[in-house]
């Protein structure tokens, strides 16, 4: 049987060197990718995605 409530949420993962170099104003914007996870077994959530302003691969942690 399933279960019932909201087991899925939707989560904002943001680059991680794009808002550390956030501080020269060089840079256009901050990457952001919208996704979802299971709320009851993961903790907060890190991905390697593709960042348009890196132009590279970097990490893309949780955001609230």
């Amino acid at each position: 049987m399933a279960k019932g409530g909201n087991v899925r949420v939707t989560i904002t993962l943001e680059c991680t060197s794009c808002t550390q170099d956030s501080v020269d104003k060089k840079l256009p914007g901050i990457s952001r990718y919208t996704t979802r996870k299971n709320r009851s077994n993961t903790s907060r959530l890190e991905l390697n995605k593709f960042c348009p302003y890196c132009y590279k691969h970097t990490i893309h942690g949780e955001i609230k």
